[in-house]
């Protein structure tokens, strides 16, 4: 019973630790200018957009301990080069102005042409997957949660198949936010998605100093506080 108990808190946290960093709802007005307002578009792009961030996940969960390996780079210094990005996407976020990408984006919204099905393909990758959806500081934090996996064998399957478990609903959450977005902002406004989004850069600001503090402190050996 123990163990189910650790699997399903493992499984729990790859979305709690991830979504906040991806934060998909303040993606959600550049999703909408490229996908346009076509029912269609939308779910196609959301659903390839969802199939490009769980290989991203998941490769950067199981392969990524072994490409920092590769290049001597260690867990802690991801973790501060990591958080420093993610704080430096916060305060970028935080202070842009009303004529910034994304408010632009809101307010072209009706006028948005449609794209051909290859151009939505090519979209769904850059800009939308990286980096605004599954960018540098959700590839650091993935590598963070894999490298702590066990490397017993059948611990090591037990943990995998539950971190790839959450991964899945980590991407699930991106894709029926992302398949929504039009109706959400539809709903909130222009005021309300820029409220959303302010409010959305300071937890993210947060965060990231949050996970860089973690990698200085490891650097330094400082016990964390519980």
């Amino acid at each position: 019973m123990t163990k189910l108990i650790d699997l399903l808190h493992i499984m729990v946290l790859v979305p709690v630790t991830l979504l906040p960093i991806i934060n998909p709802l303040s993606a959600a007005p550049v999703f909408t200018l490229t996908a346009g307002s076509e029912g269609a578009a939308t779910r196609r792009l959301a659903r390839q957009v969802a199939i490009n961030c769980w290989f991203v996940l998941v490769a950067s969960l199981f392969v990524g301990t072994y490409v920092l390996d590769l290049f001597g780079i260690s867990l802690p210094i991801v973790r501060v080069g990591g958080g420093l990005l993610v704080a430096a996407m916060g305060w970028r976020m935080l202070d842009r102005n009303d004529d910034d990408e994304v408010q632009a984006a809101v307010k072209r919204r009706s006028q948005q042409v449609q794209l051909t099905d290859a151009e939505l393909m090519r979209r769904s990758f850059f800009p939308i997957t990286f980096p605004l959806t599954a960018g540098p500081g959700t590839i650091a934090a993935s590598i963070a949660i894999g490298a702590g996996l066990p490397r017993t064998p059948a611990l090591f399957v037990a943990n995998a198949l539950a971190v790839t478990i959450g991964a899945s609903l980590t991407v699930a959450v991106i894709y029926l936010t992302y398949r929504n977005a039009p109706a959400l902002l539809a709903k909130l406004g222009e005021v309300g998605t820029l409220v959303m989004m302010r409010l959305s850069a300071f937890v993210l600001l947060c965060i990231g100093i949050s996970i860089a503090w973690t990698g200085w402190a490891e650097l330094n050996g400082i016990a964390l506080p519980r």
